[in-house]
């Protein structure tokens, strides 16, 4: 009788961290608890008379001067007039919940009426051959738009194409949840998560600048060029690396491409004729001089065309939504409209309780003036030991990528992690837009190897349909080269970006 095979050191390991994983609290009780913990810290402070002194932006003159912050605690009477007092509106001023909120209006419609996922299958089964996998990845990464979709349709379309192209068809799940997951930050569109982490650096970046406000494009050049890193790492490890490593697949059954219909192809057509007919609408209002979105000067930079990004993101995604379902007679009235929204606002009930007790924990933590304390005492440690500038944004992406494995929710980390770090790097003259590419990168790097990820089990479900074997193990030894080439090589590339001085979105610098 053969003894069982003894897991490899990077399967044991990672059994360790979803084990550890798993006794974690939920994001809303981490949440909770941070929480407590700003409150019993402003106390301990406060009574320590903890402060600092440093060169900032007066609130009320708002002009730059020295300024002299002490803590203010929760504990004394005004703080628990404040906690009491404020939770309302804490929760319906965070920056992040309007603008997700509304994108989603639009981006549900075009998910539930069934435009974006055959959108994507019309895409991907139309692929030659030879450029199978670089279009499953590419598909992967735009789909992040759409949230779930991506994990829900394209990993396992992307294991049906390959099988179609007689290759394997776990080198297409690894291609597609590349894409999909390694490359979440990435796009040529804005997504939903564009708003949200933006929201959140904005409030976090108010600590020191009560003015200063991140906008969901103030990362697009950077995402817009990196989709086409993303696709060119993910084809050269699926390719190279994964495919080679897995060998011939023997089929144990027929699997066929299933393309879409008739009535489906009518519908995308007139969807994507909608969306030409928007794009052009818009642009009329932008391109002329005298643009109704153009800025006073006939600049974008706060410009109104900047300021309805949201509203606009909304039209593109409900517009062919509607469209494409009235064709496919998924709509046959605006009941079927409102429904499609309510039920995509569904998905977004658990987002909105974090967000809830997020904007509880932001709130109180700019209230005590921790979040300045720390920025400016962790600031000054780190010019004491020479640590600045690009080397810091390395760090941050590769811490982030470490607590990646084990809390998974990119908008719960963010949350946590900006008030500390966006105005820590604003006092070292690093801008909140390039923290949060920082951020971005090693967020996105690690999803893919990362058990805690909601949608990994369903990823190892799709696996075991080609291999009642494959697990977890499976999976992570996939994802594994993807990450970590993910990791490497776009971390190298964002350091080359940040020392050539490029921007990385609109109207973005990259110093404060």
């Amino acid at each position: 009788m053969s003894q069982p095979k003894k897991p490899t050191m990077v399967i044991r390991a990672l059994n360790f961290i979803e084990k550890r994983g798993n006794q974690l609290p939920h994001p809303v009780t981490i949440f909770v608890l941070f929480t407590l913990l700003v409150i019993v810290a402003s106390h301990v402070l406060y009574l320590l008379e903890v402060s600092v002194q440093f060169e900032g932006i007066n609130r009320e003159t708002m002009e730059k001067e020295m300024l002299h912050v002490q803590t203010v605690s929760l504990l004394v009477p005004d703080g628990i007039r404040y906690m009491f007092t404020s939770v309302v509106h804490n929760f319906t001023s965070f920056v992040a919940l309007g603008p997700v909120l509304v994108a989603m209006l639009g981006v549900g419609v075009a998910e539930k009426s069934g435009y974006i996922s055959t959108l994507m299958t019309h895409t991907v089964t139309r692929a030659p051959q030879k450029f199978a996998t670089p279009i499953v990845v590419l598909m992967g990464v735009l789909s992040n738009v759409a949230a779930s979709v991506g994990y829900v349709i394209l990993v396992p379309l992307g294991a049906i194409i390959f099988v179609g192209f007689k290759r394997h068809p776990l080198a297409g799940l690894s291609a597609a949840f590349a894409g999909v997951s390694g490359g979440y930050s990435a796009n040529l569109f804005l997504g939903t998560n564009d708003p949200l982490l933006s929201g959140i650096s904005t409030e976090a970046a108010r600590i020191l600048n009560a003015e200063y406000t991140v906008f969901p494009t103030d990362n697009w050049f950077y995402m817009f060029i990196s989709t086409f890193l993303v696709v060119a790492i993910g084809t050269f490890v699926t390719d190279k690396i994964v495919e080679p490593k897995l060998g011939k697949y023997v089929s144990e059954e027929n699997r066929n491409n299933q393309g879409i219909s008739a009535l489906e192809k009518k519908g995308l057509l007139w969807g994507n004729l909608s969306v030409l007919a928007v794009v052009i609408g818009i642009l009329l209002m932008v391109i002329p001089e005298d643009g109704l979105l153009r800025g006073e000067q006939g600049g974008f930079v706060q410009s109104p065309f900047m300021g309805s990004i949201i509203f606009i993101m909304m039209l593109i995604f409900l517009v062919p939504g509607v469209v494409y379902g009235i064709v496919t007679k998924a709509v046959k009235n605006d009941k079927d409209v409102a429904n499609l929204m309510t039920s995509s606002f569904e998905t977004m009930a658990g987002f909105i309780v974090l967000i809830f007790f997020a904007a509880q924990f932001v709130a109180f933590f700019n209230y005590t003036n921790l979040g300045t304390i720390l920025a400016v005492k962790g600031a000054n440690l780190l010019e004491a030991l020479h640590i600045t500038g690009v080397m810091l944004l390395v760090a941050l992406i590769f811490i982030t990528a470490l607590i990646n494995l084990f809390i998974a929710a990119d908008s719960a980390k963010w949350a946590i992690m900006a008030p500390v770090f966006v105005p820590m790097f604003m006092q070292l003259g690093i801008a909140p837009e390039v923290t949060q590419v920082a951020y971005r990168i090693g967020d996105s790097a690690t999803n893919i190897i990362a058990p805690l990820m909601p949608f990994f089990p369903l990823i190892v479900a799709f696996a075991q349909r080609y291999g009642k074997h494959n697990g977890v193990g499976t999976v992570v030894s996939l994802m594994l080269p993807h990450s970590l080439f993910i990791l490497v090589i776009w971390t190298i590339f964002f350091v080359a970006w940040y020392l050539l001085g490029i921007p990385v979105g609109p109207g973005a610098n990259l110093t404060y």
